[in-house]
């Protein structure tokens, strides 16, 4: 795997080392020790998937809250998406900021998402599948969110928003 940090300090792109054959390829998606190396939180407690029917579905911005904040690896499976992470650590000097990347089916990328950032995407295909894996397990209690629209963060979403839950569409602005 190769590991490119973001603009954003300990969030990261991460992109396959294939081995190809007739056959097709075989890669890691996830080594205990590498994320180790990188200093990024390798526990895994939970794996989500996501299933999307329409293109421009909007999922977020979600996170959670201390003391249960997770790390997130996230990959797109099926389709694409336009994934954003939003940096909500104060003591971050890109505190506020935000990133955002395509991981689509065909470029297998993954984004590791830190704790104390609030992440979402947004599908560009119907049928857009992501997988998750969750350094934390679910806490309804924690769990908070951030305005997909939010002026603040100015977060350019490819495509107009066709789905959405009433949830993400209630959170507060950032600031």
């Amino acid at each position: 795997m190769t590991f490119t940090e973001t603009p954003l300090g300990g969030a990261f792109v991460i992109d396959l080392e294939p081995h190809a054959d007739k056959r097709g390829f075989f890669a890691r998606t996830f080594c205990r020790r590498e994320f180790e190396a990188h200093g990024l939180n390798p526990a895994v407690a939970q794996c989500n998937t996501s299933f999307n029917h329409r293109a421009g579905t909007l999922r977020g911005m979600h996170y959670q809250k201390p003391p249960t904040s997770e790390a997130k690896l996230v990959r797109c499976v099926r389709g694409a998406i336009h994934d954003v992470i939003v940096d909500l650590r104060s003591d971050s000097d890109s505190y506020g900021k935000h990133f955002a990347v395509q991981l689509t089916a065909e470029n297998h990328l993954a984004l590791y998402v830190p704790g104390l950032f609030a992440h979402g995407f947004q599908t560009l295909q119907d049928g857009s599948e992501v997988e998750y894996q969750m350094s934390d397990y679910y806490d309804p209690g924690s769990g908070a969110g951030l305005r997909h629209d939010d002026p603040g963060l100015a977060i350019k979403w490819p495509l107009n928003v066709t789905v959405i839950s009433e949830q993400d569409l209630a959170w507060p602005p950032f600031l």
